[in-house]
Order: structure tokens, then C-alpha cells, then sequence
């Protein structure tokens, strides 16, 4: 199971939110790039970033120049969602140096859109679905859809076959250092044959375990790993990584 530490910008420093509330931040660190190459030097094989600000429409700049120095600092893939709602956008970002793009809310606003920029951008673009009991959240989660997340998985795959990966994450779980939603992570294994990432709530080395039992292809990690309740290494060596 590939594992994805997660380094989540705002403001140009690496924080944690809880369940996606804004209001709910921990700054874990001035410099994201250093925070990368920690992870790095742990034994990361791969880097999930997101950026806070773009995912709700603000300012991205600080953010983006953190990026920026995060690809310069490491020589490992890194993958960003967050406000990435526009073929330009998409474009510039994949310039930079990114391996990956998650796209969230546009890929359910605009499925057919999604689609083309797939088709576009070969296995360079996952689908982000945030689900608040079941339903996919979009704009930074601070709204709940009427559409069932595996109604959109569903749908997303009979449009392209181009798409990297579905990120999935529980809000309810986000942060929470609870463990992640398995029944609904199979649900949304069962529905789509589209590679999936778990996301949200891991926070042991049996939760790292249960994943792999349930032979999820890959986890995000973020918060359990700021605070020290998992270390990178045996997380790599459970998940079959090292």
C-alpha cells in the first residue's frame, strides 16, 4: 500500500485542520519545505499536498511559493489539490513540477469538464470526493452536495478512463485521530474499479494494517504522524513500503 504523508498549507505554513474547519488549525511548522524533506529522509516515497487558501477561493500565492520550494527541496512525486477549478490552473500547476492534481469540487459541478481535462492530462488528475455522511462536500467542505459519493465515482468513470485515482475522505474522520471509514472506503471500492486512496481518521499501525487487509492501493496521513502517534517508518514497513 503506497503511503502519502500529507504536508496542508495556509498561509504559507504547514497546518492541520480538524474535520475541515478553518476555525480548527494547528500550525505544525513555518517552513513546508522542510517538513517535506523530513518525510523524505523518513523513507516517504511520495508527497500529498494541499492548499488550504485556493481550496476556498482565497489568496494562493503564499501557498504556491510554498510548493514551489517544497519541489525544489525534494526528488520525490508530490500530488496538490485544492482550488485547482480551471484548465489554466491545471496547466500551470503540472508545469511546475507537479506528478499529480486532485480536483474536488469542479469534478462534481462539472463532470464533463472533468472528463476532457483527464482525457487532457493522462493519469496526471484525481478525483477528490469529500463525503459528509455519504454525501460529497465541495468548497472547501463548507458545502454538502445531494449526490451520493459513490453516485459520483460511478459517473466520473463512465465519462474517461484517463483518471488517476479517487482521494476519498470521510470529513467526519478528517483530523479527528479516530481511525478511517472502512465500510465506506469498501463501498467505494466496490463501486468503481478506479484506484483509491484512503483518507481520513488513520491514526495507528492497526488502521494501517486494517487498510491493507482490505487491500486499499494507498492512505494519506497527516495529523497521527504531526503528533508523533505513528512513525513513518514502521507505518512504511506495515504498509509494505520499506
Amino acid at each position: 500500500m503506497e503511503i502519502w504523508p500529507a504536508i496542508d498549507l495556509r498561509h504559507g505554513r504547514c497546518v492541520r485542520l480538524q474535520q475541515g474547519d478553518y476555525e480548527r488549525e494547528t500550525v505544525f511548522g513555518e517552513d513546508p519545505a522542510a517538513m517535506a524533506r523530513r518525510w523524505v529522509v523518513a523513507g516517504a516515497r511520495r508527497l500529498h499536498l494541499v492548499d488550504l487558501d485556493a481550496a476556498r477561493g482565497d489568496d494562493p500565492t503564499e501557498n504556491l511559493a510554498a510548493v514551489r520550494a517544497i519541489l525544489q527541496a525534494v526528488d520525490v512525486p508530490c500530488q496538490l489539490g485544492g482550488g485547482v477549478r480551471s484548465e489554466a490552473i491545471i496547466e500551470e500547476l503540472l508545469d511546475m513540477g507537479l506528478a499529480r492534481l486532485v480536483v474536488g469540487s469542479a469534478a462534481l459541478k462539472r463532470p464533463e469538464w472533468f472528463a476532457q481535462m483527464c482525457d487532457a492530462h493522462p493519469r496526471r488528475l484525481a478525483a477528490g470526493i469529500d463525503a459528509r455522511e455519504g454525501m460529497v462536500a465541495t468548497d472547501g467542505w463548507l458545502e454538502t452536495s445531494s449526490t451520493p459519493a459513490v453516485t459520483l465515482a460511478k459517473d466520473l468513470r463512465s465519462r474517461t478512463e484517463n483518471i488517476a485515482a479517487i482521494i476519498y475522505t470521510d470529513i467526519a474522520k478528517d483530523g479527528m485521530l479516530e481511525g478511517p471509514n472502512l465500510q465506506g472506503l469498501q463501498e467505494m471500492a466496490a463501486a468503481t474499479d478506479i484506484p483509491l486512496v484512503a483518507s481520513g481518521g488513520v491514526t495507528t499501525l492497526d488502521d494501517i494494517r486494517a487498510l491493507v487487509d482490505v487491500d486499499m492501493p494507498a492512505a494519506i496521513i497527516g495529523r497521527a504522524l504531526y503528533e508523533g502517534r505513528l512513525d513513518l517508518p514502521e507505518v512504511l514497513e506495515v504498509a509494505g513500503e520499506q
